[in-house]
């Protein structure tokens, strides 16, 4: 199994938490948390893509 599946569970714990530590209404931690998750999935897209395109011809 590849370890990048791990970063999805792992986004979605870290959002959960974080907001659960803030907000007490559960519609307003769901709704914060999935959009810090895709936030997260897409900062690490991001950084993906650039080491992907500093290390290309290595």
């Amino acid at each position: 199994m590849n370890i990048t599946w791990y970063l999805f569970p792992l986004a979605a714990a870290v959002s959960l938490v974080w907001n659960a530590s803030r907000y007490e209404s559960p519609e307003i931690i769901l709704k914060r948390a999935g959009r810090m998750f895709v936030q997260i999935l897409v900062f690490m897209a991001i950084i993906l893509g650039l080491l992907v395109a500093l290390s290309y011809r290595l």
